[in-house]
C-alpha cells in the first residue's frame, strides 16, 4: 500500500512519499470517482478506460492519468520524499527534461496531495479506448525525453535568405 501520509514535523506538516509506483492506486482512485461522481456528466467517456502510469523521474513520481473524462500529468512525491502539505489550487512551474510546465495542487481522498497539469479536458468523443491507452504511454515517453535542439550549424530561414540564395550557392 502506499507510504503517503500526513505527519506533523516541526509544526509544519509535510507528507511521506510513495516507495512503490503509485498507478495501480490512482486507477483505483479514478474508477471510484467515476462510478460515483462522474458517469451521469454529458462529457463522460463511457468506452474510455481509466489509466494510469508513473516512472520516477528525480526520486519524483512523473505520471500520465486517462479517464472517461480527462487527460492529465501527475506528479507525486517519490520514495524517501518529504512534501510539505500545500494550498489546494496552488500552481508550481515545473521544469520537466520536455520543457517548463504548469502544474496544479489537488488532492485524492486515499493518496492525498498530487500536482496535475491537464491536457485534455474533457476528452475529444472520438478518440478510442486504444488510442486512448497509447496517448498515455506516448504522453509519458515524450515528457520525460529531452527536446530536440538544432545543431550548432543553424539554418537561416530568414525571408532574404531563403528566397534571395543564387544558383550555385546553398539556401
Amino acid at each position: 500500500m502506499a507510504q503517503s501520509h500526513l505527519s506533523e514535523v516541526d509544526a509544519v506538516q509535510e507528507f511521506i512519499g510513495f516507495a512503490s509506483n503509485p498507478a495501480p492506486l490512482l486507477v483505483a482512485q479514478y474508477e471510484r470517482i467515476a462510478r460515483e461522481e462522474m458517469q451521469g456528466l454529458p462529457f463522460y467517456h463511457a468506452t474510455m478506460p481509466i489509466v494510469a502510469e508513473c516512472v520516477l523521474l528525480e526520486e519524483q513520481w512523473l505520471g500520465c492519468v486517462l479517464t472517461p473524462w480527462m487527460l492529465s500529468l501527475v506528479v507525486l512525491p517519490g520514495p524517501d520524499q518529504l512534501w510539505p502539505v500545500r494550498s489546494s489550487s496552488d500552481r508550481l512551474a515545473l521544469q520537466l527534461p520536455c520543457g517548463n510546465m504548469t502544474f496544479m495542487v489537488g488532492e485524492l481522498p486515499e493518496t492525498g496531495q498530487l500536482l496535475a497539469c491537464s491536457l485534455m479536458s474533457p476528452l475529444d468523443p472520438h478518440l478510442g479506448a486504444e488510442e486512448g491507452r497509447s496517448l498515455v504511454s506516448s504522453t509519458l515517453k515524450m515528457l520525460h525525453s529531452l527536446p530536440l535542439q538544432q545543431g550548432a550549424v543553424g539554418v537561416d530561414l530568414g525571408r532574404r535568405r531563403l528566397f534571395g540564395a543564387r544558383r550555385g550557392q546553398p539556401a
